[in-house]
C-alpha cells in the first residue's frame, strides 16, 4: 500500500456506543466517527493501521486495553493539536476539568477555548476528551453525546453512578 497522506481508509468498530468508524489518511489515524446504526460504509481492511485502530479500540471497550497505541495526525489549529497532546495526558479513569487543562497549557485564561477545542476533537475516545468535565463536577459538552461520555466514563470507574 503506499502510504502517501492522500491514501483514505476506513474500519468500523461495533461497540456499546454503536458502530464507530475510524479513518485514516496514510499511515495515521486521523478521525473517529460514533455512526451509530447507520448503514456501514466501505472499509479497507487492508490497511494495518486500520487493523490496529479497530483492535485497539475493540480491546477498549472489552475492558482489555486502558492506553492506546496509535499514529494519530488530528487535523486542527495550533492551539487545538497542544489542547488534544494534552488530553492525551489524562490518563484512564482520571478526569480533569477544562481550567485545570487550561492551566496545564500555562494560560488559565483560555478555558472557553480548550472547551470549544475538545468539541472539536477529531479522534474521541483515543484523545480521551470525554475525560474533560466541568468544574462544578458535572458532565458536560461532549460531541458524541452525554450518553456515551457518561457510558465512557463509568466503563473506566472516573463516574460511579
Amino acid at each position: 500500500m503506499n502510504s502517501r497522506s492522500t491514501d483514505i481508509a476506513t474500519g468500523i468498530v461495533d461497540s456499546p456506543l454503536g458502530r464507530i468508524q475510524v479513518q485514516i489518511a496514510g499511515a495515521y489515524l486521523t478521525e473517529i466517527r460514533f455512526i451509530g446504526n447507520r448503514e456501514i460504509p466501505p472499509v479497507n481492511s487492508d490497511n494495518p493501521v486500520v487493523t490496529m485502530a479497530t483492535n485497539q479500540l475493540r480491546e477498549y471497550f472489552e475492558g482489555r486495553r486502558t492506553v492506546f497505541d496509535l499514529p494519530l495526525n488530528p487535523s486542527g489549529s495550533e492551539f487545538q493539536v497542544r489542547v488534544w497532546k494534552s488530553l492525551q495526558s489524562v490518563g484512564f479513569g482520571e478526569t480533569v476539568t477544562y481550567g485545570q487543562l487550561a492551566e496545564r497549557l500555562g494560560d488559565p485564561d483560555t478555558v472557553r477555548a480548550v472547551g470549544r477545542a475538545n468539541g472539536q476533537n477529531p479522534i474521541p475516545v483515543v484523545i480521551p476528551c470525554h475525560r474533560v468535565i466541568g468544574s462544578n463536577g458535572m458532565l458536560v459538552g461532549y460531541s458524541g453525546g452525554i450518553e456515551r461520555k457518561e457510558w465512557l466514563l463509568k466503563h473506566e470507574g472516573a463516574l460511579l453512578l
